[in-house]
């Protein structure tokens, strides 16, 4: 199963060069049953990785484009009198029947239309006019914005930031991605060349695959140790919730998995810690003073808290 995890990344690859990293964590995400904020300037490729995504992993996908006028109903569904048959009829929605969606541009939509989403992020599953409707299995939600012009658009709330999996950032591509950029765009849309090369099925059996890696009391230990620490360092004014609690342990159980361990190792917890936490914690106002980013005072929050035993790094599974 990991060679095929390795076909996907191949696949992606054909649409965006140089970005093996976030694809991975694109991947670690999908694996994790975690939702994606994609956060970056405009045009580095964010929409593009969603649907390359989509392609190589066998996936049905909808995109929605987020503007002031989307309405809740738009997402989640509606129902209407159905004059025939003298019934109200449920409309789906863009959450509906569908593994994948994309949200671009989430924060020019409506807070009500942002907070929609929640109960599918969260729940799997969408409730209207009191009937309760279904996610697909697997599910992703993959949301984008831009952080640059902020005319006309709404910050996403705490509450919907902290049920996104991780927040990841394309940047601009290197020299050699880029001239690998302008040749594929030549002539041709490098989307069009992707294949699946897994089957839903397959990511499903993947992610079972993952959930069944053993996370120790000693590694479940320090996760927690490092939540608790983070509600009293200077540095943060909000530190992580207990979802970033469970995120984090169910990210470094998959990319011990994707590693070819069926054990979590203290490196695994590092590894994903700043993508699974940056967004959210809230930096206090020594942090502003000193310039540091959520991510560098994450570090500092490692270096506070001692890191387990070489027992708690090998998973205390009695190997």
């Amino acid at each position: 199963m990991r060679q095929a995890l390795t076909q996907v990344i191949y696949e992606i690859e054909k649409a965006i060069t140089g970005k093996r990293p976030v694809i991975e964590k694109l991947l670690m995400a999908l694996l994790s049953d975690g939702h994606v904020l994609l956060d970056d300037v405009p045009g580095v490729g964010k929409t593009t990785l969603a649907v390359a995504l989509s392609r190589a992993a066998g996936l049905t996908s909808r995109r929605v484009q987020f503007t002031p006028d989307v309405l809740p109903s738009d997402i989640v569904g509606f129902t209407m009198y159905e004059k025939a048959s003298g019934a109200f009829i449920y409309r789906p929605g863009a959450v509906n029947d569908v593994n994948l969606v994309l949200g671009d541009e989430i924060n020019r939509a409506s807070s009500r239309t942002q907070s929609a989403l929640l109960e599918a992020m969260e729940e799997r599953q969408v409730t209207v006019d009191g009937e309760t409707h279904p996610m697909e299995d697997p599910f992703l939600v993959i949301a984008t914005q831009n952080s640059v012009g902020a005319a006309g658009t709404q910050p996403l709330p705490y509450a919907q930031m902290d049920r996104f999996f991780v927040r990841l950032s394309l940047g601009y591509p290197d020299l050699a991605a880029q001239t690998a950029l302008l040749r594929a765009r030549t002539d041709k849309n490098p989307l069009d060349d992707i294949s699946a090369a897994v089957t839903r099925e397959q990511v499903i059996d993947m992610r079972d695959q993952a959930r069944r890696v053993t996370v120790s009391d000693g590694i479940l230990d320090y996760i927690a140790r490092l939540t608790i620490a983070s509600h009293d360092f200077s540095l943060f004014e909000l530190g992580i919730s207990p979802r970033g609690a469970v995120f984090l342990s169910r990210a470094a159980r998959t990319r011990a998995w994707m590693d070819g361990r069926d054990y979590v190792v203290g490196a695994d917890v590092h590894a994903v810690l700043t993508d699974v936490c940056a967004h959210r914690v809230t930096l206090s106002a020594e942090a502003a003073e000193k310039g540091l980013s959520a991510e560098a005072a994450l570090k500092r929050l490692i270096d506070s808290v001692p890191s387990p035993d070489r027992q708690g790094l090998l998973g205390g599974t009695g190997r």
